[in-house]
């Protein structure tokens, strides 16, 4: 068993900022916490309606984690999205600047509440072969997004793909109904597969506190969980009421001088 690596998607947070007109919460300032509470890395997924994660925050995130050199800065999206009229510049354009340690190709399309499935490999393969040559002349290691199959793992690792990200959106959902058996040997082949051929295993999407060490102890060989949605969640509950009780100290501060 390897010991897998924590990189905390920071795009909920951004999308709460992004509710007001205001500069909180700061992803910088979130990074800089799961930082201090020992992650590895470093998610954003910047997307083409800017709903989240936006241009500048990527930017500000490359100054602030080149004096953090240890930490992964992983960038995720669709390689194929190019410049919109509102500013964001294109994905590509975006790595180009950043130079992430690692970038995750993910098939999203514009309209897509959030990441739903992986890369049909084969029907891809000329057009994802120059980007993944690009982004290795960049020095970004790159890994795809894909579903929990063996299909297509092996020609992702003969165009030059270094890991693969699996989708764990329906592990999640079985494993929250009771009936994990069902998909749960999909993820083991897939992985197997995936090893076999030579290539990295990260995993993501809806892991949580419940379901999270059941994928480990049944897929050997996770280098890498990228978690964003459920941590930030548990956060709001974890980490308010201590919160709350810095308020009440500082108002009772504010009255007793």
């Amino acid at each position: 068993m390897t010991k897998t690596a924590l990189s905390v998607n920071l795009n909920k947070v951004a999308l709460v900022r992004n509710s007001r007109t205001t500069t909180i919460p700061d992803p910088l300032r979130a990074a800089a916490t799961c930082i201090a509470a020992g992650c590895q890395g470093i998610t954003v997924h910047p997307r083409p309606d800017q709903r989240h994660i936006r241009p500048d925050d990527v930017e500000r995130l490359t100054e602030m984690l080149a004096d953090h050199p240890d930490i992964e800065f992983n960038i995720e999206g669709n390689p194929f999205a190019g410049p919109e009229p509102n500013g964001f510049p294109g994905f590509m354009e975006l790595v180009e600047r950043a130079r992430p340690h690692q970038t995750t190709l993910v098939p999203d399309s514009p309209d897509q509440l959030t990441s739903d499935h992986g890369w049909d490999v084969e029907a891809n393969v000329d057009r994802l072969r120059p980007i993944i040559e690009k982004l290795h002349s960049w020095g970004s290691r790159v890994s795809i997004f894909v579903d929990p199959s063996p299909r297509g793992l092996e020609l992702a690792r003969s165009i030059g793909v270094d890991r693969v990200e699996l989708y764990t959106g329906p592990y999640a959902e079985a494993h929250a109904h009771g009936n994990l058996d069902e998909v749960l040997p999909g993820y083991v082949e897939a992985g197997r597969v995936a090893r076999e051929c030579g290539l990295g295993l990260n995993a993501g999407h809806d892991l949580n506190l419940t379901n999270l060490a059941d994928l480990l102890r049944a897929v050997d060989g996770i280098d890498e969980v990228s978690i964003g949605h459920a941590l930030i969640v548990d956060a709001l509950f974890m980490g308010l009421g201590d919160v709350v009780g810095q308020y009440i100290e500082t108002i009772a501060g504010a009255y007793s001088k």
